[in-house]
């Protein structure tokens, strides 16, 4: 058996160098389009509240929605797909940007689509669990009245219980909810919008004026759309998608109220190699850190139709204002370690390639698709001061000839443990296999499953992937 003792300090720092030199993160999710990522903090972890484009389409055509968790803010939990346009009786098309609250244990989910009358309307789903099951909570839209502008929620409750709904494409709304999250009272309020409150406001194009000769000072920026309303410090902050050199950036503005009047402070992500034309963001505070949340079309296949969510770490100035944020590769540190000892699911990533995310109700969500030369990273694995003693993983294989190998630190690390995969008896006949490890290993690692293929054909599926889990060795 190789010997593998080092500390857990130095461990950690090898780790680091690693992670600072060659770690990829962004995008967060590379199983299947995320984007409008809408991020909430709830009991010590981090939800992410998602879309789904549907790629080789050259329109926004979006059908479902997604959620994500995580404890440490690199290793995510895909979640599934607990509601989609088929959940809203009175839904067409166009499953666009969402977010989700809670309020008194109850879990509200605000959405848009296009509705069967052939305009955009808002909904709300309800849930007793951040993840779900969601269900349309009204049976009826909550805000419609034939505008093309109603995309785009963003909701937020005050210190004082009162609860905000923002929306709006082109121009920006909002309404006072009542305290059941699912009604309104008062009228639908329209923002005034100014160079001062939002960098500048939508001037017709006229071919025979020119731009100096417009009415008004010159803008600094254009609200466009996606709306991020959240309060810190006592000051409210409204971001939104602004204009810059005919795509989308990322901009802000601040107030004292929640109603405003609002000063417009910039733009937070500007001139970025998104590959995107929109972006759209969520920013939250989480484990003393600040994140932001937004998209890209950086996945294989991406573009302004397929976007991912991807996360940048950044500190507020003193006066509480924002800095420019850059997008990276690397995106955010750990924040936290996973336990292996725990089952965890095998949807749990930081990094894949070659597989996808497959969903059913007998195991709800696992990894399928699964093809040679695949793997799954995760972060931040603690093995504590004793070494494993097995490895066990819930697979199921139609075929045989596929092969797990599970390794640390790199995909040509030490390896822990190999699965040779037989035939379970179908592609969702689940069996549990166990094998003893054959290396020792302790202290914080990167963990990785490693996807290969014996004698098989290179292209076909090799086996699904439900959940894994060491076991200690016994004193």
């Amino acid at each position: 058996m190789k010997i593998m003792k080092l500390t857990r300090g130095f461990i950690s720092a090898i780790i680091c160098t690693i992670a600072g030199v060659s770690s990829a993160q962004n995008p967060v999710i590379q199983t299947h389009y995320s984007p409008d990522p809408a991020p909430m903090v709830y009991k010590g972890k981090v939800y992410v509240y998602t879309g789904d484009d549907i790629p080789g389409f050259d329109f926004y055509y979006m059908t479902k929605w997604w959620v994500f968790s995580s404890a440490d803010m690199v290793n995510w939990t895909d979640h599934g797909s607990p509601i989609a346009l088929e959940s809203f009786s009175w839904a067409r098309d166009r499953a666009w940007a969402s977010q989700c609250i809670e309020r008194n244990g109850k879990f509200y989910w605000y959405i848009c689509v296009q509705t069967i009358e052939n305009n955009m309307a808002v909904g709300v789903a309800v849930a007793d669990k951040p993840e779900g099951p969601f269900k349309d909570a009204l049976g009826k839209p909550l805000i419609t009245n034939g505008s093309w502008s109603n995309i785009d929620p963003t909701v937020f409750i005050d210190d004082d219980g009162q609860a905000y709904l923002y929306w709006g494409n082109g121009s920006l709304y909002y309404a006072k909810l009542n305290k059941d999250m699912v009604s309104y009272s008062g009228e639908i309020v329209t923002v005034p919008q100014s160079v001062e409150s939002f960098g500048g406001i939508r001037r017709p194009r006229n071919p025979n004026t020119s731009p100096s000769a417009q009415e008004g000072p010159p803008n600094k920026d254009t609200y466009v759309e996606g709306p991020w309303f959240y309060k810190r410090n006592g000051k409210y902050y409204q971001m939104f998608a602004g204009m810059t050199k005919g795509t989308e950036c990322l901009s802000y503005s601040i107030s004292d109220n929640a109603t405003g009047p609002w000063k417009y402070q910039g733009k937070i992500m500007t001139d970025q190699p998104t590959n995107s034309f929109t972006n759209h963001g969520g920013i939250i505070d989480f484990k003393n850190k600040s994140y932001l949340f937004y998209h890209t079309g950086l996945l294989p296949g991406g573009g302004s139709y397929g976007r991912a969510t991807a996360i940048e770490e950044f500190t507020y100035h003193a006066d509480g204002t924002i800095p420019p944020i850059t997008m990276t590769k690397a995106g955010v540190q750990p924040v936290g370690t996973l336990n292996p000892y725990q089952r965890k699911e095998a949807e749990t990533i930081a990094w894949s390639e070659k597989c996808k995310i497959g969903e059913n109700k007998k195991v709800g969500v696992f990894i399928t698709d699964i093809r040679t030369g695949g793997y799954i990273k995760l972060r931040a694995v603690d093995f504590g001061e004793k070494a494993p003693e097995s490895f066990s993983a819930s697979i199921a294989a139609g075929l045989d000839g596929g092969i797990l190998e599970v390794h640390i630190d790199s995909l040509g690390g030490t390896n822990l443990a190999t699965i040779n995969i037989p035939r379970t008896g179908g592609w969702e006949a689940w069996k549990t296999i166990t094998e003893k490890t054959i290396a020792q290993v302790n202290g914080i690692h990167d963990l990785y499953f490693a996807f290969k293929g014996q004698n098989i054909t290179a292209g076909r599926t090799l086996f699904n992937f439900d959940y894994w889990m060491f076991t200690k060795q016994d004193n």
